[in-house]
């Protein structure tokens, strides 16, 4: 296999786990980014990010002599054979992509690579960007060298990445010529996975595509699960069901409070935008996006219906990170849920083993708000004295907590779960007044397994 000299622009979220990767891979990868402090971490083998196996690939690929960091763009672009572009594509207010970091990305390499060289963008982006991104480089080149421009997304679950990367079920590239092709075959010939060939704007909308269509999943899966409520039905029961016809498949089937993070709720608004910018219009995503909205209230409004008012009670909010295995608390459910809370004048006792640091950085508590937020040290200790508790992310240690936990820790145990952790009828048994997502009580549980899939 051809060993390639790579640099990775950003080492966020999605760069760093494709410059570890592709070092493990035997490349030699330099990762580039402008904040100092987040290169001193990684020159020091510590990961910015929470992602299970990210800094031990981190730490090897540096005693390797295979990973570096650098805040040195110039250096970094001069020498590579492919830059990969990892920035963020923040949405706008208008759910339009924010492009101005790849912008400037594109620019610096532009004014920075000094001979052939294939420009991988491998950050969200929308369909054409491919197109400008090329034409900005030419505009820009200061260097008579060959370079072409090729989509490369990534597909990759937070909690997962490393395993999705190395472990992907395809990988798509989209080029526009054969060198093109070639080059990016080659770099990932080692992975051994297949390789879906298209053009650059086919795998850009691929990305959207995948994306999109299992935000519509969950959200179907939600509503069919609230109907289930109002018609005696229980959604676990309805997903197994399901889950034997090929057709539909096994997975994304498990019903709960919506879906957060950083990737599908972008990129649904951001597919939305491009489309009505095309004349077009896409109802099932915009349906997709309300059921989203309303579904991560559910609990709350739950509650609401049972206590006469929030204000004076405490309430533990076990999870703040949108799903388990990441810190990442963009579009977190928690976010609606503590703000709504502290309007209403409760006592928030809120936990999560990694999500609290990125929770504070989003959650901003505007004037107005009557209740008082505190930040557990532990699960205990934020149901320790609480008259509810909201369940709002799946972590494992949440799991492990048993019904005669919440019995004895809260002072009145009076338990909403969003994510189904645990039997109905246990709970009730325990003496928890327990209410959860779709489901009835029944004798015979655990029929749904922990991970979504059967």
């Amino acid at each position: 296999m051809k060993r390639f000299k790579i640099t990775v622009a950003g080492a966020g979220y999605v760069g760093l786990v494709a410059g570890v990767c592709f070092a493990k891979k035997g490349h030699e990868v330099i990762c580039v980014d402008v904040d100092e402090e987040k290169v001193s971490l990684m020159e020091r083998g510590i990961s910015p990010i929470y992602e299970p196996g990210i800094e031990e690939l981190l730490q090897e690929g540096i005693q390797a002599k295979r990973l570096s960091f650098t805040t040195d763009y110039r250096a970094a672009y001069a020498d590579a054979d492919a830059i990969f572009i990892g920035v963020g594509t923040p949405k706008l207010p208008d759910g339009s992509a924010d492009l101005s970091g790849l912008a400037m990305a594109v620019r610096q390499i532009s004014e920075s690579i000094g001979k052939e060289c294939l420009v991988v963008v491998k950050s969200t982006v929308p369909v054409g960007t491919g197109d400008k991104v090329e034409q900005f480089m030419r505009d820009f080149l200061l260097q008579d060298v060959h370079v072409e421009v090729a989509s490369n997304p990534e597909f990759l679950s937070q909690g997962s990445a490393v395993n999705d990367t190395l472990h992907a079920a395809r990988i798509v590239i989209g080029t526009e010529s054969k060198w093109a092709k070639k080059r990016l075959t080659e770099i990932y010939e080692d992975f051994c996975l297949p390789i879906v060939a298209v053009s650059r704007r086919s795998a850009e909308m691929i990305k959207y595509a995948c994306n999109n269509f299992l935000a519509l999943k969950i959200s179907y899966m939600n509503e069919i699960a609230n109907l289930c409520e109002a018609v005696g039905a229980n959604i676990e029961d309805v997903a197994k069901g399901m889950a034997y016809d090929k057709r539909i498949g096994n997975s994304f089937l498990r019903a709960g409070i919506g879906y957060g993070g950083s990737c599908l709720p972008k990129d649904t608004r951001a597919l939305s935008y491009l489309a009505g910018q095309n004349g077009c219009r896409l109802k099932t995503v915009e349906a997709a996006m309300e059921v989203n909205e309303e579904q991560k209230t559910r609990l709350f409004m739950k509650a609401s219906k049972r206590v006469i008012t929030f204000c004076g009670l405490t309430v533990a909010v076990l999870g703040l990170a949108f799903k388990p295995e990441t810190d990442d608390a963009r579009e977190a459910p928690s976010l609606e849920n503590v703000r709504l809370l502290l309007e209403a004048g409760a006592r928030v006792q809120a936990y999560d083993p990694f999500g609290t640091a990125l929770f504070e950085k989003y959650f901003s508590k505007a004037e107005g708000m009557k209740g008082e937020l505190c930040y557990a040290a532990s699960a205990q200790e934020a149901l320790s004295g609480a008259n509810l508790c909201f369940i709002l992310t799946e972590w494992k240690e949440f799991q492990q907590l048993m019904p005669a936990d919440y019995k004895k820790l809260m002072r009145t145990p009076l338990v909403y779960d969003g994510r189904n952790l645990y039997d109905p009828l246990e709970m009730k048994q325990a003496g928890v007044e327990y209410d959860s997502i779709g489901r009835q009580e029944k004798t015979e549980w655990n029929l749904y397994s922990k991970t979504g899939r059967y």
